[in-house]
């Protein structure tokens, strides 16, 4: 039988497109990047000219792009050196193309200028230009996506073995690559400033259930069109091209030279003091566009890094596809040594972003360019400032525009991409998700790495994965875990005293932490010496959900009062935060159940000083609360409770230093609305407490192990409802209300200020006793436990059942002041100011004033307070505390 001749041809179309495609697949073009010595260059940037391909090398100068069977043109690029056009033909089939280049350092010359007398350097009229047109630039990209490719790593060189010489170091901490991750994400910027991020891909070394902690939106606060780049510190650092950047930066014009048709400005920028918080480097400015065309910028130990010894950053702009007259980021990368407590180690973070969809405030620049200056041959006279802020009235006039114009074309722009169907799915986040990390993203296999990594991996970080990552089944055995657990469970007293002791099963996910001896161990008057073993029970799921138990041994040896109780939490839903908790059993409480009083100070001040501050009554019965985000910034906590509470007295009057003439004082808290006393002799209550907190405007990340709230730029507010209920076996009724607000507000290198505002009261003619009242946690100790409540106001005293408004305002300059002190900015202190407010009916008008300094050895804080009652002086006094 003869096979008709269309199976044949059948068979040879289909051998024929096999072959067609396996002729037109991808190939790598691969190679190494170095400088004319033959010194790699890491981080440069390789692009495919008029695409939004591109890539950069890694630190060994390495790199690799997969790209179509085909020519093309590759643009070398790196700050500092001539760009270099390359052609190459890519072969197809998956082979690979070696292509090596050596990049020639840019020849940036000095034109033959006249420069007068009173003229300053050429670089300030160029830096004048790009100061006014930086608002601009800052909005001329209405809306854009992009795919960004991030790698991150850490290395230790130095690692002590023991931290602060007492407490030792873990296992796991030894000198090399302490963290590798690399991920790739989708990521959208739309005017004003919202940024979102969908992360499709995650790896880290050595543990493949863990997501990487990149984040390339967070690269929008590393642009030097922001007047203040608030990274790295506190008090955050001023742009070369801010405002007021003149204040702070001398420019010098280090030379021109010409790239594509364009004029390239090579300006060194330098610091004026090295007390400011400025950077050094070179800033690559492009003539009459006068945008940020690259920098290379630098922070060292003038900056007052802390744990950081310096900082580099270096991006790279390039015109965006198809809108070549807006120009977006290309590439950035940081690189940091860092030294704290003993450790010494670098790290960085390089990111690379391709795949751009730009939508232009404009479709064309609406402004136009300066005049373009003489040509090099042609003596003329360098332009001044002044000269340079003659067409800031134009300027001015087209950033007032863009300002207006950017938002209203993102608007339309996002408006209609919803319309047709066709938005990327990170530009459907919801609203305040700044970022969400897909559930398979870590389940990428090293073949997709390959394939898809566009910054080739170093030998050190190829040796890492294999070794981390091959080894991980063993590193999770239950043997291997035990070995460690065996090393990190061995008993340390130092860190004992200090912290508790943690015993770990790694493998179970399981972990029993004992809190520390100074807790364990109290004295006071009521109870004497007194023993209070408290043990938590904590297991983790891997979905994040957590199970805790703490039970609580409490006796009172002087008064023979055994307390025992038991606490239960169960986190339930680690996205909403969800948790049960459940409290039964005796307990120990303190009238303010938010007083500043811990076991430590309380001790103290009875043994040492006769001052038994702190006032306590027995509780028994149990609670029962449940808290819950119900949607994005909104948490509610409920609560019941039934307590049977029992007054105390004191039983001894023990102690180590006595001071003549200061005797204790029975435990009855004096209160001005109780000028009878405070006793109360037995009270049964069954009462009830709602509170909400609404952060409206908060942006969160989203994560299959969780979510993590950021914060926003609005205040959160906070309602309170607790009721006491009137009814057969409770002695209490009474109904409660309060309302408060707080927020944190920057304000750049004038520091940080924060304030937390509250008012309310009770309703009617509530009964009730002491410990119901409102507490106001003051302190008489010179120890502060925190700084953000009344420091000189006396305990219980003013505490209400009636009205009340409180208020706590302090402001972090962060080195403003004391920054500009030869002695005082080696030391690395901030200064901090705060006001304190409250009022009741019996306190009347009550303020408290203090100035202080932080950061004293990177832990301690120092105030010093006075207080005001009805505009009279009442007393002053130090307070020291723990100021990070």
């Amino acid at each position: 039988m003869t096979m008709p001749l269309r199976y044949p041809l059948r068979y040879f179309l289909v051998w024929l497109l096999c072959l067609v495609s396996f002729a037109a697949a991808a190939g790598i073009v691969r190679g190494r990047i170095t400088d004319t010595k033959g010194q790699p260059l890491g981080f440069a940037n390789v692009a495919v000219k008029g695409t939004t391909t591109n890539t950069a090398s890694n630190e060994q100068g390495n790199y690799q792009l997969r790209l179509d069977a085909g020519p093309h043109e590759l643009v070398f690029q790196f700050v500092g050196y001539k760009p270099l056009l390359q052609a190459v033909r890519v072969q197809g089939g998956d082979t690979a193309t070696v292509l090596n280049v050596t990049l020639q350092p840019e020849n940036y010359q000095l034109r033959e200028v006249v420069v007068r007398a009173k003229d300053r350097d050429p670089a300030f009229a160029i830096v004048q230009h790009a100061m006014d047109w930086r608002s601009y630039h800052k909005r001329e990209v209405a809306r854009f996506t992009a795919r960004a490719y991030i790698k991150a790593l850490a290395r230790l060189k130095d690692v002590p073995s023991k931290v602060l010489g007492m407490f030792k170091v873990g296992p796991d901490l030894k000198p090399g690559i302490v963290y590798l991750s690399e991920s790739v994400s989708e990521v959208s910027f739309q005017q004003p400033n919202v940024v979102k991020e969908r992360m499709i891909s995650s790896r880290v070394s050595g543990d493949a259930k863990a997501f990487s902690l990149n984040r390339a939106g967070a690269g929008r606060g590393l642009s030097f069109y922001n007047p203040v780049l608030k990274v790295f510190s506190e008090r955050g650092f001023v742009s070369p091209i801010a405002p007021n950047a003149f204040l702070f930066y001398q420019y010098v014009l280090e030379g021109t030279t010409e790239q594509g048709g364009q004029l390239i400005h090579k300006i060194r920028v330098i610091p004026r003091r090295r007390t400011d918080p400025v950077f050094s480097g070179h800033i690559f400015v492009a003539d009459g566009t006068w945008r940020l065309h690259s920098v290379s910028l630098s922070l060292n130990e003038d900056a007052q890094l802390d744990y950081v010894d310096n900082v580099r950053i270096d991006q790279q702009y390039v015109p965006a596809p198809g809108a070549p007259h807006v120009w977006v980021l290309q590439s950035q990368t940081l690189t940091a040594n860092i030294s704290a407590f003993g450790f010494k180690g670098n790290a960085f973070m390089t990111a690379v972003f391709s795949q751009y969809r730009v939508t232009p405030t404009y479709p064309s620049r609406p402004a136009p360019a300066a005049p373009a200056p003489a040509p090099t041959n042609e003596p003329a006279h360098a332009e001044t400032v002044a000269e340079a802020k003659q067409q800031r009235p134009e300027v001015r006039a087209a950033t007032r525009r863009v300002k207006r114009q950017s938002r209203k074309t993102a608007l339309a722009a996002a408006d209609s991409a919803g319309r047709r169907g066709d938005l990327l799915e990170v530009e459907k986040l919801a609203a305040g998700e700044v970022m969400r990390v897909e559930k398979g993203a870590n389940e990428r296999d090293s073949a997709y790495w390959a394939s898809i990594r566009p910054v080739p991996l170093t030998e050190e970080e190829v040796k890492d994965y294999h070794l981390k990552d091959s080894t991980e089944a063993i590193r999770n055995s239950k043997p291997y875990q035990d070995s460690l657990d065996r090393i990190r469970n061995k008993f340390d007293l130092n860190k004992f005293i200090t912290f508790g002791y943690t015993y770990n099963n790694s493998h179970k996910k399981e972990s029993y932490h004992v809190k520390p001896l100074t807790t364990i161990l109290q004295y006071s008057t009521v109870e004497g010496t007194i023993i209070s073993p408290e043990v938590t029970y904590s297991r983790y799921t891997d979905d994040e959900r957590r199970f805790w138990l703490t039970p609580t041994l409490r006796y009172g040896a002087a008064a023979k009062l055994f307390s025992p109780s038991v606490e239960i939490n169960w986190q339930h839903d680690a996205q909403k935060l969800a948790r049960w908790q459940v409290q039964v059993g005796r307990t120990i409480e303190n009238f303010d159940p938010n007083s500043q009083l811990t076991p430590i100070i309380n001790t103290s001040a009875t043994l040492f000083r006769n001052n038994n501050y702190a006032k306590y009554y027995q509780r028994r019965g149990a609670e029962i609360g449940y808290l819950t985000e119900l949607i994005n910034g909104l948490q509610v906590r409920g609560a019941v409770s039934y307590f049977d509470r029992r007054e105390l007295e004191n039983s001894t009057i023990n102690l180590i230093r006595d001071i003549p003439g200061r005797a204790f004082t029975p435990n009855d808290p004096v209160a001005d609305e109780l000028p009878g006393g405070t006793g109360f002799g037995r009270s049964r209550a069954l009462g009830s407490e709602v509170w909400l907190s609404w952060r409206p405007g908060q942006r969160y990340i989203t994560r299959p192990d969780g979510k993590i709230n950021l914060g926003s730029r609005y205040p959160t507010f906070r309602l309170t409802w607790r009721q006491g209920w009137g009814t057969p076996g409770s002695d209490v009724r009474y109904t409660f209300l309060e309302a408060g607000i707080r927020q944190t507000v920057q304000f750049g290198l004038l520091g940080t200020s924060s304030y937390r505002l509250s008012a309310g009261g009770f309703l009617g003619k509530p009964e009730l006793q002491f410990m119901d009242y409102r507490q106001f946690s003051g302190n008489r100790f010179f120890a502060a436990a925190d700084f953000t409540r009344f420091q000189l106001l006396d305990y219980y005293r003013y505490a209400t059942c009636e009205h009340f408004v409180e208020g706590h305002f302090d402001h972090h300059f962060n080195g403003f002041f004391l920054n500009k002190i030869p002695l005082m900015r080696r030391m690395k202190w901030q200064e901090v100011g705060s006001i304190n407010y409250l009022y009741t009916p019996t306190a009347g008008q009550y303020v408290e004033l203090g100035v202080g300094i932080e950061h004293i050895f990177k832990l301690l804080r120092v105030d010093y307070y006075t207080a005001f009652q009805q505009g009279q002086k009442l007393n002053h006094g130090f307070r020291v505390g723990f100021g990070f």
